[in-house]
């Protein structure tokens, strides 16, 4: 072997060497871009995980507001017709002679307003001459005006309103002026 067969040969290894290690680096490289690319993903999926989380709280928060709020609307419902009636009945009762009675029907009267007035129940304020409006009053039916001025008014409330914190749960029933 010559010389220049040998130098020839070493070049050839070399050159070998050089192409093993370039294509080790550009695996390493690959790799390390390749982790770089499954971190990102992990990322973004954490980020989307935990802005869903943050939703379903501020969502399931909400709700729970809202139910505490309005808890008790069905009983309190259930209890505006027993309102109705001490309504119907003290007007009455203070006609009688029993004084004692009047009162004691009175002071459970009250009582029960001021249980349900704490629990966030208020009354529609409705009176003769205010304006129809179809989204607080409900019209039970429609008689002429006695006065030009109450055309399209309030002449009369049959049944009160009442509503619970800012929704109304029983709208108040009305004689509207034609």
């Amino acid at each position: 072997m010559s010389e220049k067969d040998s130098t020839e040969e070493l070049d050839e290894i070399l050159h070998e060497n050089e192409e093993q290690v370039s294509e080790n680096e550009q695996e390493e490289v690959s790799i390390e871009d390749e982790l770089r690319q499954d971190l990102a993903k992990e990322k973004e999926k954490f980020l989307r995980l935990f802005a869903e989380f943050e939703n379903y709280k501020k969502r399931t928060s909400k709700e729970r507001m809202e139910l505490f709020k309005t808890a008790g609307q069905e009983v309190i419902v259930a209890m505006l017709p027993v309102v109705d009636d001490f309504d119907r009945a003290l007007p009455e009762l203070a006609k009688s002679e029993d004084k004692e009675a009047f009162k004691g029907v009175e002071l459970i009267s009250n009582k029960l307003r001021e249980t349900l007035k704490s629990k966030g129940l208020e009354e529609v304020k409705v009176k003769q001459g205010d304006t129809f409006d179809a989204e607080i009053h409900d019209a039970i039916t429609q008689i002429p005006a006695p006065k030009n001025k109450l055309k399209g008014k309030v002449i009369d409330v049959i049944e009160k309103g009442f509503k619970l914190g800012d929704k109304i749960i029983r709208h108040p029933k009305v004689v509207v002026g034609k």
